[in-house]
């Protein structure tokens, strides 16, 4: 038995409270908390429409160069006070947003909310999962990412209230809530297990194909994570309640993703719950492509919710997987996969930002680039590389 399986179960649960803190502040907050924004920005006159979905774009632009500077980071300053900074990043960049000193100043700060967030990702979650032993890491892993899912309840609750007050007083409040989890999860860390020189030899191919399909998948989450309010709010002139009701129930998904994952992968394995989740996330993409009713609406967004914090639990299992159990070749391709969905991502938000602005609100355009790209995902998760045999 390792020296982490001997920690305490009752720490090690505490330090995935940690992580959980983490990534509600660091993704639930940092990128959610902006989406029932979109359409309160452009009514009142802060930004253009197409403004504001580039800022929306800008931290996803900021979460590909976390993604691919993490490692340097940590290299160079210890794991937890790097995470621990980033998460007060993320909070001063809502106070910050509070201030009205136009584009560029939106622009930068946004971008440091997604660095801090992909760094909080890349690093947080590895640090807690070297700790738990074999029989305690699904539990580990799925309560961690619920972080992602409250971060969204939070963001879909609390910014209607807040935007009573205004919208200035809506960022001060979301950087205040941000700081204050900062400093409730501040001494529940463990410190880092002893690093473990690299193994010898190549990532194996399916390693590859698997941070390929992550990026494509990552392609499919971008119009229900950035547009889905606007959407609703003003594609369909239902307005803001009803837009929020819809972010409500896609936080709700996305609270419960992480356990059905972690649910269905105890019963079937991680592969073939992926091969299952990855078709029948495509289709609840293109939904509103077909059907503007509440039943339809409500079932797709419910299923991107799920699917939001649920898929990087799948890949983050499945590269455990890979990895044969070896904890530093994990992070090594758990730190591929999660660039190449940095990358993906940040081309699909600047492309379909670019596509709202130039065709005055192309949602259909929208879904439907994204359910290709997750029938691709799908597609790859059926190559020869991935089945069990070469894995073997």
């Amino acid at each position: 038995m390792t020296a982490q399986a001997a920690l305490p179960a009752r720490r090690i649960f505490q330090a995935a409270g940690a992580a959980m803190c983490a990534n509600l502040v660091g993704i639930g907050l940092s990128r959610f908390g902006y989406t029932p924004l979109i359409p309160v920005l452009i009514g009142a006159g802060w930004f253009g429409p197409g403004d504001a979905a580039y800022l929306g774009a800008a931290n996803l632009a900021g979460y590909l160069a976390g993604a691919l500077g993490a490692g340097a980071v940590v290299r160079r300053w210890p794991a937890i006070p790097v995470v621990r900074a980033m998460m007060i990043a993320v909070g001063l960049s809502f106070i910050a947003c509070g201030f009205r000193l136009g584009f560029p100043w939106f622009f930068a700060w946004r971008f440091i909310a997604g660095f801090a967030g992909a760094v909080i990702m890349t690093v947080a979650a590895p640090s807690v999962m070297a700790h738990a032993p074999a029989e305690m890491r699904g539990r580990i892993g799925g309560l961690i990412l619920t972080g992602v899912g409250l971060g969204v309840m939070a963001a879909g609750t609390l910014v209607p209230v807040l935007l009573t007050n205004g919208v200035v007083a809506t960022w001060f409040g979301l950087g205040c809530l941000s700081l204050a989890l900062t400093s409730l999860c501040w001494f529940w860390w463990l410190p880092p297990p002893p690093p473990v020189p690299l193994p010898v030899g190549k990532r194996p191919a399916e390693a590859w194909v698997l941070a390929l399909q992550y990026g494509f998948c990552a392609m499919g989450l971008v119009p229900h994570m950035v547009f889905l309010v606007d959407f609703v709010a003003r594609g369909r002139g239902r307005g803001m309640g009803a837009g929020a009701v819809f972010f409500l129930i896609y936080g709700a998904g996305a609270l419960v993703g992480p356990g059905i994952a972690g649910f269905v992968c105890d019963r079937i394995g991680v592969r073939r719950t992926l091969n299952w989740a990855i078709p029948v996330m495509a289709l609840a993409a293109v939904l509103p492509v077909f059907s503007t009713q509440d039943a339809v609406l409500g079932l797709s967004s419910a299923l991107a919710g799920a699917y939001t914090p649920g898929i990087v639990s799948l890949v983050l299992g499945r590269s455990q997987e890979i990895a044969r159990g070896d904890m530093v070749r994990h992070r090594a391709i758990w730190g591929t996969a999660t660039a190449s969905f940095a990358l993906f991502q940040a081309v699909a938000a600047y492309g379909m930002a670019y596509l709202f602005a130039s065709w005055g609100g192309a949602y259909d355009a929208l879904f439907i680039t994204g359910g290709v790209a997750l029938a691709i995902a799908a597609l790859l998760g059926h190559l020869p590389v991935m089945r069990p045999r070469a894995a073997a």
